[in-house]
């Protein structure tokens, strides 16, 4: 179902938006782990996810800003 879901967003929204978006599927994932199952992540796992994420955010508007500029040859 979720997979499905994925397909149907990725056909409405621009790709570099569904990458962002993706990119936040471990936070979600791990808030739902602390909410539901009473799990607790270390420091170390906080800050990789929120390397992830903002790792994906920075290669979207990176990845914009390179499209406007003209390459030197």
């Amino acid at each position: 179902m979720p997979y499905s879901l994925e397909m149907v967003a990725l056909k409405r929204i621009p790709a570099n938006r569904f990458g962002v978006l993706m990119s936040l599927e471990p936070a979600v994932g791990a808030v739902a782990g602390v909410i539901l199952l009473k799990e607790h992540l270390s420091a170390i796992q906080w800050l990789a996810i929120t390397f992830v994420i903002t790792a994906s955010v920075g290669s979207v508007l990176l990845g914009d800003a390179e499209d406007t500029v003209t390459p030197v040859q």
